[in-house]
């Protein structure tokens, strides 16, 4: 049996979060503690900025503007929660590195707001934050 090389195996629809290859993007797996979720069963969207709180529990948080929690790492993909996760948490992959579009990472206030102080905690980590410019179409 001859297989087809150029057969189409997935899809790739471009969001904008990632905004440069350098840093390059790196990404590391973890659990996401869901328990302060109010909604279930919901899904955590893609880009969604993660923390870790003081106390060291091994578990990132859902960022939140003004909360104690330090921001960490973002969200690879869309993450399903359901009503189980909230007493053990959910796994998850998430950039610790990378160069992204600060107008498209989220967090339970809606949109996230970083204090100069968040911001150099993400740099020192090697998250870079660079608006995408729109591409306006030449007319020829």
């Amino acid at each position: 049996m001859a297989r087809q090389l150029n057969a189409k195996i997935a899809e790739f629809t471009p969001d904008g979060l990632i905004t440069d290859t350098q840093p390059r993007p790196n990404v590391r797996g973890a659990t996401m503690d869901v328990s302060e979720l109010e909604e279930v069963p919901t899904v955590v969207p893609r880009g969604t900025l993660l923390g870790k709180k003081s106390e060291v529990d091994g578990k990132l948080h859902i960022w939140k503007t003004g909360g104690e929690i330090t921001p960490d790492c973002i969200l690879c993909d869309d993450t399903p929660v359901t009503e189980d996760d909230k007493a053990t948490g959910v796994p998850v992959v998430a950039y610790i590195a990378g160069c992204f579009d600060p107008a498209k990472l989220k967090c339970t206030d809606g949109t996230v707001t970083l204090e100069e102080g968040d911001l150099d905690t993400l740099r020192m980590k090697g998250i870079l934050f660079k608006g995408a410019i729109p591409v306006e179409t030449a007319e020829n």
